[in-house]
C-alpha cells in the first residue's frame, strides 16, 4: 500500500470514529450484555427526544452495559468500564449516542465530567496532530442551566479527499451521575442543530433520575 493510501485509510479509520459509523450501530444492536433500566437508575433518552430529522424518525438501540465499540471520538479514551450506553440512528447519515456513568461520589462526577470537557476541549488539536489528511475545527456553545449544570461543543472534520462531517456532544451531570449526548451527521457548522441538540441535552440530564 502507497504512502497515499496509507494515510487515506488512516484518515477514514479517524473519520468512522468520528461518527460512531452504522456498522457500530449494528454491532450495538445486538449487544452481550444489556444493562436493564430498573427503578432508581438512570434513564437514557427516547428516539423521539433527539434533534428532529427532517426526512426520517429517529431509532435506538438497547441500553448497553459497558464501553461502547468503537469509542466515540474525543471522549473516549476517558470513559469507564462502568459506563452504560445507548446507540441512535436514523436512515439516513445522522447517528447520536448517549453514554452515561454513575460515578462513586458527586466529587468523582465533578472531576470526570471535567475530565471530559477537557478532552472535548482539546479534540480538534488533537485529531490533527494524530491524522494530518483531517483539518478540524470546533466550537463551544456554552453552559446550559439543568441539575449540575451542562457543556455544549461542536467539532467539524473535513478530510483531505472531500468529506465533512459535523458533531455536537454535551456533558452534564446530576449528583454522581455524568451523561454524555453525541449528535453526528454530514456537514458543516451550518447544519449542526444546536438549539434542538441544547434541548435534547436539558431532557438527558433532567432523565438521569
Amino acid at each position: 500500500m502507497g504512502e497515499s493510501m496509507q494515510n487515506r485509510a488512516r484518515g477514514i479509520r479517524t473519520t468512522v470514529a468520528a461518527l460512531a459509523a452504522v456498522a457500530s450501530v449494528a454491532a450495538a444492536a445486538v449487544p452481550a450484555v444489556a444493562a436493564t433500566q430498573a427503578s432508581g437508575t438512570p434513564r437514557f433518552l427516547e428516539p423521539a427526544e433527539l434533534p428532529p430529522h427532517p426526512s426520517s424518525p429517529w431509532y435506538a438501540g438497547p441500553v448497553t452495559a459497558g464501553r461502547p465499540d468503537p469509542l466515540p471520538i474525543c471522549v473516549g479514551d476517558a470513559l469507564p468500564s462502568i459506563t452504560t450506553h445507548r446507540e441512535y440512528w436514523t436512515e439516513y447519515d445522522t447517528n447520536a449516542q448517549q453514554l452515561t456513568v454513575e460515578g462513586r461520589s458527586e466529587q468523582w462526577a465533578k472531576d470526570f465530567a471535567a475530565l471530559l470537557r477537557k478532552d472535548l476541549a482539546g479534540c480538534a488539536k488533537k485529531l490533527m496532530q494524530q491524522d494530518p489528511d483531517l483539518t478540524a475545527m470546533q466550537k463551544y456553545y456554552g453552559r446550559l442551566n439543568v441539575e449540575e449544570g451542562a457543556h455544549v461543543y461542536g467539532l467539524h472534520t473535513a478530510s483531505a479527499w472531500g468529506s465533512s462531517d459535523i458533531g455536537l456532544f454535551s456533558v452534564g451531570r446530576d449528583g454522581a451521575t455524568v451523561t454524555v449526548v453525541r449528535w453526528a451527521q454530514m456537514g458543516t457548522f451550518q447544519h449542526a442543530q444546536v438549539a434542538d441538540f441544547k434541548a435534547t441535552t436539558v431532557t438527558a440530564v433532567n432523565k438521569l433520575y
